[in-house]
C-alpha cells in the first residue's frame, strides 16, 4: 500500500447533527510499505487483529446525525486506542514508556495469538515518525470534532466502536467460554452519563443478544481518555462479538448477521443521540 494512504476518514451527518461521535479505530487493514518490512505476520495475522467489517456495522451512522471518525490503517502500524506510549523495551528498542510490558501496546510486537509480530525492536525514532504521521493526525481530529461538537450541543458522546473475538478464556482460566454478544466497557459504569449507559443495554438486550459490562474489555485509551461525564464528556466502547456476523476462521461475513446488527447500530446511534439531546441537552 502506498505511503500516501489515507490514515483516516472523517464523515460528518448530512443533515440534523447529534451529539454523537462514533470512532471504529481497528477495521482498518491499510499497511504501507516500511511498516509491512518491520513485520512477520501474514495476511491471515493482519485480519484476524482487526475488527474486521465495524466500519461497516456503523455506514448509516451519519444518516442518523452522527460525526463518524474510521482509522484505515491496521493497528498493526499503530494502536489508536493505546496510549502513545504504551511500549516496552522489546517493542522500542531502549524505551521503558509508561513501565510495565506491552506487547500489544501502541506498538504491536505480539499477534492476538501471541506469536511473535515484530522482526525486532523499533528504534526510537522510528517509534517517533510513527506517533508523528499515524497517531497524532487521528487523535487530533477527534480532539478537535469532540470539543467542536460539545460547544454546539453541550455534552457530547463518543461511541468507540470495536469487535472481539466470539470465544475467550473464563475468569477461572477455561480455555473456550463464550463471550457476551455485547460488551460494553465503561470502567465501573463512570466514563458516561448513567442514562446512555443503561441505554446502551436496553437496546442489545431488546433485540435479544446478552449483554455483560466490562467483561473482559473495560474501555480502553480513548474511553478513559474522553470519559469525563462531569465535564459534557461521555464516552462509551462497544464490543460486538465477531460470531454474529463473521465466519470468524475465514473472516468472511455473514449476510444475515450484518444486515441485522448493521441496523441495530443505526438504531443505536440514533437512540443515544436522542438521549444526549433530550436528557442531557
Amino acid at each position: 500500500m502506498s505511503e500516501a494512504v489515507e490514515v483516516f476518514r472523517l464523515e460528518r451527518p448530512p443533515g440534523r447533527e447529534t451529539a454523537v461521535l462514533v470512532e471504529v479505530p481497528h477495521a482498518g487493514l491499510g499497511l504501507p510499505d516500511d511498516v509491512r518490512a518491520t513485520l512477520s505476520v501474514d495476511a491471515g495475522a493482519l485480519r484476524r487483529d482487526a475488527d474486521l467489517y465495524v466500519d461497516r456495522l456503523f455506514r448509516d451512522a451519519s444518516t442518523m446525525g452522527a460525526t463518524v471518525l474510521a482509522a484505515n490503517l491496521s493497528r498493526y502500524v499503530v494502536d489508536l486506542n493505546r496510549h502513545d506510549d504504551d511500549v516496552d523495551e522489546w517493542s522500542v528498542r531502549g524505551v521503558r514508556g509508561r513501565g510495565g510490558e506491552f506487547p500489544r501496546g501502541v506498538i504491536w510486537r505480539e499477534t492476538g495469538d501471541g506469536r511473535p509480530a515484530l522482526r525486532s525492536p523499533l528504534t526510537r525514532e522510528a517509534w517517533a515518525s510513527r506517533i508523528a504521521r499515524y497517531y497524532q493526525p487521528y487523535h487530533q481530529a477527534l480532539h478537535d470534532e469532540v470539543l467542536a461538537l460539545r460547544a454546539r450541543h453541550r455534552h457530547v458522546l463518543i461511541l468507540s466502536a470495536h469487535s472481539m473475538p466470539g470465544w475467550g478464556r473464563g475468569p477461572r482460566g477455561e480455555p473456550r467460554v463464550r463471550r457476551a454478544d455485547v460488551v460494553p466497557g465503561t470502567r465501573g459504569k463512570t466514563t458516561a452519563d448513567r442514562a446512555l449507559i443503561d441505554a446502551v443495554e436496553q437496546h442489545f438486550r431488546a433485540a435479544g443478544l446478552s449483554v455483560r459490562h466490562d467483561d473482559p474489555y473495560r474501555g480502553g485509551a480513548t474511553t478513559g481518555r474522553w470519559g469525563r461525564p462531569r465535564e459534557g464528556l461521555h464516552a462509551i466502547q462497544v464490543e460486538l462479538n465477531r460470531g454474529l456476523y463473521l465466519h470468524e476462521h475465514t473472516g468472511d461475513p455473514k449476510p444475515e448477521g450484518m444486515a441485522f446488527l448493521t441496523r441495530l447500530c443505526a438504531q443505536l446511534v440514533e437512540r443515544l443521540g436522542d438521549v444526549v439531546a433530550q436528557r442531557l441537552g
